[in-house]
Formats: C-alpha cells, structure tokens, sequence
C-alpha cells in the first residue's frame, strides 16, 4: 500500500509540473506543489523501503520530470489542442475612397461633432465634417477622404 502512495505523489508531482509550466507560468503553485509531492514520495520511500528504493524513486522522478517537461513544451503537442479556424471579415471591407468620388452627395444619419455617420448611395460610412457641426438629416457632400472616414461639407 505504501507503494501505491509513492506513485500516486510522484503522479501528482507530475501534474502539477505540467500546470506549471503551461497553466500557471511565473506563479509557482504549481511547482511548489509539485517539489511537496516529490519530496513527500521520495521520504516515504526511503523511510518505508530504504535506500535503495528511494535512490530509485529519486531517479524516476528525475527522468519523468524532464520527459514531462520536454513533452509539454513542444509545439506540436498543444497543436492538437488549438483552434485553427480563422476569421476572414472585417468591419469595413472597402476603403471609401475605392467606391466613392468627390461630388458624391448624402445625408447624415446622426449629428457630426465633428465626426458621425453619413448615407452616401444607400451605404452607411463614418464621416468627419469640415469644420463647423452639422445636424442629423442634413444634405451633405464629399469633399474628401482620411484613412476610412469621408470628409464632407454641408450643401447650403
């Protein structure tokens, strides 16, 4: 029974390494329980089985421990775990200034102070005024681009 404890402590040491290096890096739970574990199997193994056994013990948990730690640090074994889906849309697909032209004309959907949205032939674009505010509902026009906004003017 003594030696069902042992494994059963070296097992946990193993766990908790693993949990260590890849749940909870720079914490050290994990790697303090792991050292409790281990010192905990290699006491009772010389304690219970004398030196020998726990020079043995002493060896496996070495071994294991860098087997472990070589394992879970690949790459390829957390491949198998990771998602590789990939997402192929954005929030704004076109750049305004490829389906717009200077002269184009719309009208605002909300207030731009200085910046808000606009309706340019049935699509909505983020706008930025020149210069002064201007209301919702209000006629407006192109009068240029900056980065993926619309510059327009108010049409009097």
């Amino acid at each position: 029974m003594e030696m069902f404890y042992i494994v059963l402590l070296v097992f946990f040491g193993l766990l908790f390494l693993v949990a260590e290096l890849i749940l909870l890096p720079g914490v050290s739970i994990g790697a303090v329980l792991a050292l409790v574990c281990y010192g905990s199997s290699v006491y009772l193994a010389f304690r219970d089985f004398g030196p020998v056994t726990g020079a043995i013990v002493v060896a496996i948990i070495l071994v294991l421990s860098v087997v472990v730690t070589v394992v879970s640090l690949r790459a390829k074994t957390w491949q198998r775990f990771s998602l590789k889906q990939e997402i192929r849309s954005s929030s704004m697909p076109v750049i305004p200034a490829e389906e717009l032209q200077i002269g184009d004309r719309g009208v605002t959907l909300s207030r731009l102070s200085p910046m808000g949205k606009v309706e340019i032939a049935g699509r909505t674009y983020e706008a930025k005024s020149q210069g002064a505010y201007v209301d919702q509902q209000c006629e407006v026009e192109v009068v240029g681009f900056e980065n993926f906004s619309v510059i327009v003017k108010t049409i009097k």
